[in-house]
Formats: C-alpha cells, sequence, structure tokens
C-alpha cells in the first residue's frame, strides 16, 4: 500500500487549490502540480501525503476527455492511494459537450474497474448543498436551488438547469446512478450503501447537508477504501469528507490557520463573468485600486491582439510605477444577452500578457479570477507546482509557486472561482489574508 493517503485531479485549476487549502489546514502535507509531474519535480516534495494535478477538464469536450483523461488517471491510479478523486466544482455545472462529468466518470471506470464510484457534491463550507440528490447553493445570503440560483442558472458555458443531479448527470453517462439520502446517511448508511451497490448501480451519489452528513459519508467511503481503492467523483465536501474521518482516528491532526504578510500592491487578472466579482472589482476601484478594461472580442482577435496587449500592458506598467495595485478584466459582470464567452483563448491571451508583465515588474502577489481563466492563463507561466501559503477566504487561498525560472520562484497567488469571496477580497489578499479594520 502506498504511504499517500490521497489523490486527485482538479477539472479546473482554481478548484484544485481549494482542495489544497483544506488538505494544508488539516496538517496534511500536500503539493497541486500543474500537469503530469517529472520524477525530478516528485522528488522535490518527498513527504507530501497527498499529491494533486491540476486540469482544465472542465472547459474541455468529451473527445478531449477520451484522448487526455487516460493518460491522467494511469498516472493518479500508479500512486497506489486509498482514494483517486476526480475533484469538480461544488456548482457541478457541466454539460453533455463541455466538461461533461459523466465522461470522466466513464473513463475512471474504465482505468480503475471499481466496485462503485461515491459522488460527493455538497459542501457545506462554501455553502453547497445536497438534499435528496437535488443541489442547492448560497448567493448573496441566500440558499438557492441551484437552478434558481442567480449566476449558475444563467452561466455563460455551462448554465445549471436542473437541481436534480441524477437527472443532470443521466444527460452525460447511461451508468446508473443511485442515491444515499439523509435519511440513509441517519439511520444505517452501511446497509443502505451495501443495498445500492447490490441494486448493480456504479455510481452512488450521497446527499451533504452540514458537517454530520459529511462526517458519516467519510468514514463509510475510507472504511471501503482501505479494503479496495476507491476511484471518487466531486467537490472538496468529498476532501472534507476525508478529512474528518482521518482526524478522528489520529491519522491527521488540524494545523493552525496562517497568515501572510501584507505587501504594497498586487495585480489582478480577471475573466470572471459573475456579479460577485464584479461587486469586488467596482469595491476596489474606489479604494485605491486602478482598474484597467480589456475588450475580449480585440483580444482574442488575430488582428488586433497584440496591439490591445501592449495598450493595456504599457497602461499597468505605469500604474504599477506609481505604487498603486491594478486590476485587469474583460467582463463587468454578466455578458450581454448573445455575447459570446471566449474560454480558453480568452484565458490563454491573458496569460501570455501577465507572463510578460511579471517578467518585467517587480510585483510578486497576483490573483486571477474566473475557473477557465486561471485554468488557462496560469499555464501560460511555466509554473510546475503550488503549495498553500495562507488562508484567506474558504476556496481561494494564497498560495506559493514553485518554477525551474527563477523570475517565478517567489510568486505568491491565489486563483479565484467567480463566485468566492466578498467585496474587499482583493484588498484582503494584498493584507495576506488578515481582516481589515477600518
Amino acid at each position: 500500500m502506498s504511504s499517500l493517503l490521497y489523490v486527485y485531479y482538479g477539472d479546473d485549476f482554481t478548484g484544485s487549490t481549494d482542495v489544497l487549502e483544506s488538505l494544508a489546514l488539516a496538517g496534511i502535507e500536500s503539493v497541486l502540480f500543474l500537469g503530469l509531474p517529472s520524477q525530478k519535480h516528485l522528488e522535490a516534495f518527498p513527504s507530501c501525503q497527498t499529491i494533486g494535478i491540476a486540469g482544465d477538464s472542465r472547459s474541455q469536450t468529451p473527445d478531449w476527455m477520451s484522448a487526455n483523461l487516460p493518460e491522467i488517471f494511469e498516472r493518479l491510479k500508479a500512486f497506489e492511494a486509498p482514494v483517486t478523486h476526480y475533484k469538480t466544482c461544488s456548482t457541478f455545472d457541466s454539460s453533455p459537450t463541455q466538461g461533461n462529468i459523466g465522461r470522466a466518470m466513464e473513463i475512471g471506470h474504465e482505468i480503475f474497474t471499481p466496485e462503485f464510484i461515491p459522488i460527493v457534491v455538497g459542501a457545506p463550507h462554501l455553502g453547497r448543498y445536497v438534499v435528496f440528490g437535488n443541489l442547492f447553493a448560497t448567493a448573496n445570503g441566500q440558499v438557492y436551488r441551484i437552478d434558481e440560483h442567480p449566476t449558475m442558472r444563467c452561466h455563460p458555458v455551462t448554465p445549471m438547469t436542473e437541481a436534480d443531479l441524477r437527472k443532470h448527470l443521466a444527460k452525460q453517462t447511461a451508468m446508473p446512478v443511485g442515491l444515499m439520502d439523509v435519511r440513509a446517511l441517519n439511520v444505517d448508511a452501511a446497509t443502505a450503501l451495501a443495498t445500492e451497490k447490490s441494486a448493480g448501480t456504479q455510481a452512488v451519489l450521497f446527499d451533504g447537508i452540514d458537517d454530520a452528513s459529511l462526517a458519516t459519508t467519510g468514514k463509510l467511503l475510507w472504511h471501503e477504501a482501505t479494503h479496495r481503492p476507491l476511484f471518487a467523483v466531486g467537490s472538496s465536501g468529498l476532501t472534507e469528507a476525508l478529512i474528518t474521518q482521518w482526524q478522528s482516528t489520529g491519522i491527521t491532526a488540524p494545523s493552525p490557520k496562517h497568515q501572510s504578510k501584507p505587501v504594497d500592491q498586487i495585480l489582478v487578472l480577471s475573466g470572471s463573468c459573475s456579479p460577485v466579482t464584479e461587486g469586488q472589482i467596482r469595491w476596489a476601484r474606489v479604494n485605491g485600486f486602478t482598474a484597467i478594461s480589456i475588450d475580449p472580442s480585440k483580444l482574442t482577435n488575430p488582428a488586433t491582439t497584440v496591439a490591445t496587449a501592449q495598450a493595456a500592458e504599457q497602461e499597468c506598467i505605469e500604474e504599477l510605477a506609481k505604487g498603486r495595485s491594478v486590476i485587469l478584466y474583460t467582463a463587468l459582470g454578466p455578458l450581454t444577452t448573445g455575447a459570446a464567452p471566449h474560454g480558453e483563448q480568452l484565458g490563454t491571451r491573458l496569460g501570455k500578457l501577465l507572463k510578460s508583465l511579471l517578467s518585467n515588474n517587480p510585483v510578486r502577489r497576483i490573483i486571477i479570477c474566473g475557473g477557465d481563466t486561471a485554468s488557462h492563463a496560469l499555464q501560460q507561466l511555466g509554473l510546475y507546482a503550488l503549495t498553500w501559503s495562507a488562508s484567506v477566504e474558504p476556496g481561494a487561498p494564497l498560495c506559493h509557486a514553485h518554477s525551474d525560472d527563477q523570475i517565478f520562484r517567489n510568486l505568491e497567488l491565489v486563483l479565484k472561482g467567480g463566485q468566492i469571496g466578498g467585496q474587499d477580497f482583493f484588498e484582503l489578499v494584498r493584507n495576506g489574508g488578515r481582516t481589515l479594520r477600518r
């Protein structure tokens, strides 16, 4: 048996750092690789108990998954960890044509040949709840069914139009999915799971509404994993469930929260269309940050991309030279009706712009906003791994970059999903995670 407790593949970079933070706060030494690691890079982290690989399958097609996920899953399988986790966003947004979670499950079933695939999506620490198989998520202090959520119901790429996750998955795979609902978790979970498995279900969705339900799930799944390695799917709620079990049995112990030092200025790169990110940009703009708008159509048009990037870079350099923190953004709230999202192409262009800025400026703490933006932009920097540095807000930790390029070795960064953080999030990052006092 491997000495590793757990390995995972994140279907986007922001969600991958969410898991990294959960593990770090539990006192579990972890590393997140930004691609399949070389032996040299693996040997740089000899004492890690968990290993993650950040990816971008959330923004890819089923054909891409069929071509790329088998190699990734085979590498994860070779670690021989008790649990291998295909990590999804806690909003579970996906579709038959993009970020198809069902297809990822099918490939995982082929590679790992599991007895069943647990699906754990509820993440109460992030305001995500699954009850009788239906997903709910918070927004502005209110809890919404995911198909009525003010942002996720109109997501520009993968809008969530179905709250029943088994119905949602049925559009992506023919794999039968059972359910461990709150009643089963509260009464005799082991017997209920045995019944689900004997019924021939290849995957089982677990409800998750609070710490108690996650604790029951974690205990049940770790028991399964110690007898036969698990391939599981879901959010960082699965990670939290396992951590609860590991701590209750003394495998791990919590680590005190850590804060980083404040810095004079930061650089923010945003491709997010979320109203939450919009509020953060607006707050920062009236609180000392310079906000520079970039037209995404011009940045992604081959005829105008160079001039657009150069103009934004020059303006950014001038503001950074004045000692100001700068936000480069391509959207301020949801896209207008009919506007096309630019996805991977936009993230890649923004990443190249960011690389040029970091190569020629002393700023060393950055934020990248938007799941797809972060996944594609960060790949342009040539980093090979991230480790946790400090907590800022749940789901968006401050991370330390590891690179073979000396220019990027002291880089600190936060990868922020669109729904994460309060209005003063950018200033909180600049402050090193310290609570602001005004």
